[in-house]
């Protein structure tokens, strides 16, 4: 699976993948479970990179003395808001605002999707941010007017 980055801007991304064929009805809904899956732990502030204690800690997490007084000052880190998922031909976009969430939701999200384009179905290519040719855009489309039942 190929990764592509565009102009990204956090608030106000597309994220675009073409799958290898036309995807079947099923097919949408094992992808839309991934992303969906990915926003909802980035909700939460599962994507916090100043507060990744246990990851820093190394291989032996015996006993490991979790600290929930750092966790509990550390800047929230948010997913915000989730568009809805559109498709045209090979190709599939949703548009999110990641908020103050820190880019290992990315790594985690383009982790994931290149496990799941190996097993499960095949993603050619995966664009994070900016625009793709032949199908356009709603520059009204914002954190403030998406329309979304995720937010």
């Amino acid at each position: 699976m190929q990764i592509k980055f565009r102009e990204f801007n956090p608030f106000d991304s597309w994220f675009w993948w073409q799958f290898s064929t036309t995807p079947s009805a099923a097919e949408k809904q094992y992808v839309e479970e991934v992303f969906r899956s990915w926003f909802f732990l980035g909700k939460l502030g599962g994507f916090n990179a100043e507060n990744i204690q246990i990851q820093e800690t190394g291989l032996d997490l015996n006993y490991l003395q979790y600290d929930e007084d750092y966790a509990d000052q550390s800047f929230m880190a948010l997913m915000h808001n989730m568009g809805e998922f559109e498709y045209q031909g090979q190709w599939g976009r949703c548009w999110f605002d990641l908020g103050t969430s820190d880019a290992i939701a990315l790594d985690v999200l383009v982790n994931a999707l290149r496990q799941f384009s190996k097993d499960y179905v095949e993603i050619e290519v995966l664009c994070i941010g900016g625009q793709n040719n032949g199908w356009s855009i709603d520059q009204d489309y914002s954190s403030f007017n998406n329309g979304d039942s995720y937010n």
